[in-house]
């Protein structure tokens, strides 16, 4: 029975480049397709007439899938490689986004978190990624092969930023039938321009049992929890933050995107800075300081400083730590995770990174105004998370 393994042997890796690029570019789409309903959330909640705690389950409920289903499609990757899971992935993706723009247009609630919930199948790119570049590159470069390809998280920022816009520009229908187009285009472009690794094979075994296996590793359940705060963090602030601002700073929906798209560009930029750092220094001593960095920018924005300076300073600086910790939290994930078993434990370890980012708006929606000022409440846990997290990454070792 064959198995995976990336074996550190010599190997033709000339279109290691390329295919990192193509698998960046691929998740960034993905992701925009993921997190279309949280830069609209404001317009649904006005024309929907919702309540907080109905906002905040609309903006996340396209997360619950994105985070589950990456179990399986890191197993699946494993199985028939990233240059088949990426094309089939992204074109599943298309018709959700298409049903997400019929449940808007009839102003059914129900539908979009029918629809929103399916979505979620666009967040699955991730957990099929990680094992796909990092068969590409030598272990002394794995670090930077998933910091970059991580920034395909940006994908956020551009939705962000552009769904609003495109809404006034061209219509709420078309905005989504545009997107829907970019999947299908870029999952033709990875099934015509990707390769998997040469060092890459197939590994045959059952699913669950291969499952079971990655359950059973203490560095899937350790690092599991780490990217539940890191990562989850972010995607948590990406989606939400477009409601945060709007109840907060009483921001218009394009004003809150733009900013939303500054946070998530931060983001993105410092997690290959993780990465490659996770390379130099140690990951344990990325996650250490993004963690750190992470409480203490949360009590800043906790306090509600007035804008645009400090509050856009401080949650430009919550976004690089957070992109640092996701960063290193891989860079980690590939130091000491078995071979072939990385496209298993990428899948485990993401879906908590997802699961991570599900809960926090859920909790932000139910406490608003009820303990604490606004938010108070719910960014006062994430600094006993995130300080939690930080004596939890001091007892681990180094990994490097």
């Amino acid at each position: 029975m064959t198995s995976t393994r990336t074996t550190e042997t010599t190997a033709d890796l000339r279109g290691q480049g390329r295919n990192l690029a193509l698998a960046t570019f691929a998740f960034a789409v993905s992701f925009w397709a993921w997190n279309v309903v949280g830069p609209l959330g404001v317009r649904y909640a006005t024309e929907l007439e919702l309540t907080s705690s109905q906002k905040s389950l609309l903006v996340a409920i396209p997360v619950l899938v994105g985070s589950l289903g990456r179990i399986l499609a890191g197993a699946l990757t494993d199985r028939f490689g990233g240059r088949l899971m990426f094309p089939v992935l992204l074109a599943a993706s298309a018709p959700f986004v298409l049903l997400v723009a019929l449940a808007g247009e009839r102003g059914s609630y129900g539908l979009l978190l029918v629809f929103g919930f399916f979505l979620g199948v666009a967040g699955t790119t991730f957990a099929v990624g990680v094992p796909f570049v990092n068969a590409w590159y030598e272990a002394p470069r794995r670090g930077f092969a998933t910091g970059v390809f991580g920034a395909g998280m940006g994908g956020t920022a551009l939705s962000a930023f552009f769904t609003p816009r495109m809404v006034e520009w061209f219509g709420y229908t078309a905005t989504h039938v545009l997107v829907a187009v970019a999947l299908v285009l870029t999952a033709v472009l990875c099934w015509t321009a990707m390769r998997d690794s040469p060092r890459w094979q197939a590994n045959h075994n059952p699913v669950l049992p291969k499952l079971a296996l990655g359950l059973r590793l203490p560095v899937t359940w350790r690092m599991s929890f780490l990217y539940a705060v890191t990562f989850g963090g972010f995607v948590a602030f990406s989606t939400y933050l477009p409601t945060y601002l709007t109840d907060v700073y009483d921001f218009d929906l394009k004003q809150a995107g733009t900013r939303t798209a500054g946070f998530a560009i931060a983001a993105v930029v410092a997690r290959p800075i993780g990465g490659i750092l996770a390379d130099k220094v140690g990951p344990r001593t990325v996650v250490m300081a993004s963690l750190a960095g992470t409480a203490a920018l949360a009590v800043v924005v906790a306090l509600e400083p007035p804008v645009e300076v400090p509050a856009g300073v401080a949650f430009v600086l919550l976004a690089l730590f957070l992109g640092l910790g996701t960063g290193g939290v891989f860079a980690w994930v590939a130091v000491q995770s078995p071979p072939e078993k990385v496209g298993t434990v990428t899948g485990l370890v993401g879906a908590a990174g997802g699961l991570g980012g599900f809960f926090p708006p859920l909790v932000m929606g139910a406490t608003y105004g009820v303990w604490l000022d606004d938010y108070g409440f719910g960014l006062a846990l994430l600094v006993v998370v995130a300080l939690g997290a930080l004596l939890f990454t001091v007892r681990q070792p180094s990994g490097r």
